[in-house]
């Protein structure tokens, strides 16, 4: 399929991105570390760190993220939006909200996925609103080795929930990460690779 057949391969959608990815150096996101590097989850360490966290903080990288996010997402058909805590709960509800807001507004209802489940209550791991034989879209920050990715939709489906695909801020193309998400079937989208980012190393060193 052509890339003119998809609808965010536009100008406007390009300019989006672009901004996008200068909020990351603007909201000093990214950090660049040849000598060091950072210490990631998998316990591999990386001359680069993507902070989307302190990102999502702030209101305008927040909106462009839903934005960008809305364009790639917006003639699939779910009903909600969640992923696992913490990284994918800002980004679920800002997705969320922006396609209310969209014209026509789309609803979308949104959940977190507990690393455990609760000790008390209803010791329910998935939070929110769900329905079972909802189509969701799992959604996370950073994709590296996408073992976040892979809990929530194990225990998306374990919750009698269809997933189809998965949304990233951003995929560091790192420890076949999209590889380990398509092999539980589900299509990753990335709004931003590392490519993308790496332009800034010489903004963004520590």
């Amino acid at each position: 399929m052509s890339n003119s057949s998809h609808p965010h391969r536009t100008v406007e959608y390009q300019t989006l991105k672009d901004h996008l990815i200068q909020a990351f150096s603007t909201y000093e996101a990214f950090k660049w570390d040849p000598r060091h590097g950072f210490p990631l989850a998998s316990g591999a360490t990386s001359p680069f760190y993507v902070d989307c966290r302190a990102l999502l903080a702030h209101p305008h990288p927040r909106r462009l993220v839903a934005q960008l996010a809305f364009e790639r997402i917006r003639t699939l058909s779910f009903q909600a939006i969640g992923g696992l805590e913490l990284g994918a709960i800002p980004l679920a509800l800002a997705i969320s909200d922006f396609g209310f807001s969209a014209d026509p507004p789309h609803v979308w209802r949104t959940f977190v996925v507990r690393k455990q489940a609760k000790g008390h209550g209803l010791g329910k791991r998935l939070e929110g609103l769900i329905h079972r034989g909802d189509r969701v879209l799992i959604v996370d920050d950073v994709l590296t080795s996408g073992h976040s990715l892979c809990q929530a939709i194990v225990a998306a489906r374990d919750a009698e929930l269809h997933v189809d695909h998965a949304l990233v801020i951003v995929d560091r193309q790192e420890h076949e990460g999209r590889a380990q998400v398509e092999a539980q079937g589900v299509q990753v989208i990335s709004l931003l690779t590392l490519d993308d980012l790496q332009p800034l190393t010489h903004q963004s060193a520590v």
